[in-house]
């Protein structure tokens, strides 16, 4: 049990969760009580319900406890989430947004979507999977609504244009975006910063204001967290 649970002070739908031992971990305030995704520790308070997040498991989290300044990704927002995996971090996603939000979960995987709808998707009617190759956004158009976010963590070598290209159709006026970018996915001779600094670039000729850039070690070795605006 949970010793004490508050607010995060600036992130809305975002917790800090004090246990027994004097740590303090952050959590999400869990959309389907009683279920964990991931293996992660359910922790009650005041009648309600957390999951803990774990920033090893999840850029996000990491994100945060390096000091991101601004969390675009707010309740009842909608969120295209690019490369979804198996729902770790677009579970987290999914109770932030909350009943009233949305999480379109696009995956190529065959094998992790099924892990994703059978252990995810299923019990969280606010998340659509969406099978589908993330650079190739105009084959899923149908599927997907505007969003007030974008949240992009894939393997592909060209992470900034293929976030660029979902913006594109997808993304309301003045909306923002997260990037994940995996430095060792693009190019593993070059240096992690000249790999940041080149997708900073891409994003900003295709119209997006920058606000922050976060490096996620040691949670994650050779990853950064870009924040972005698209400017109208």
């Amino acid at each position: 049990m949970a010793v004490d649970v508050k607010p995060h002070p600036r992130f809305p739908g975002v917790y800090w969760a004090s246990l027994e031992d004097g740590s303090r971990r952050l959590a999400t305030a869990n959309l389907i009580p009683g279920k964990s995704v991931y293996g992660e520790r359910l922790v009650r308070f005041r009648g309600e319900e957390y999951r803990l997040w774990d920033p090893y498991r999840s850029k996000f989290a990491a994100s945060i406890l390096k000091s991101l300044e601004a969390v675009p990704i707010q309740p009842n927002h909608k969120v295209l989430y690019l490369g979804a995996a198996s729902g770790t971090t677009a579970s987290h996603v999914s109770d932030i947004v909350g009943e009233k939000g949305h999480v379109y979960c696009v995956e190529f995987a065959a094998r992790v979507i099924r892990e994703l709808v059978n252990n995810v998707c299923a019990f969280r009617s606010n998340m659509s999977p969406v099978l589908a190759d993330a650079r190739l956004p105009e084959r899923y158009s149908t599927l997907v609504g505007k969003v007030d976010d974008v949240y992009c963590d894939i393997a592909q070598p060209e992470q900034a244009r293929v976030l660029a290209d979902n913006a594109d159709l997808f993304l309301v006026d003045g909306g923002w975006v997260m990037l994940a970018v995996k430095a060792q996915s693009i190019d593993v001779t070059r240096e992690p910063s000249e790999i940041y600094e080149q997708e900073i670039n891409i994003m900003k000729v295709r119209g997006f204001r920058v606000s922050e850039v976060v490096h996620l070690e040691p949670y994650d070795k050779a990853h950064a967290m870009i924040v972005a605006k698209k400017e109208t």
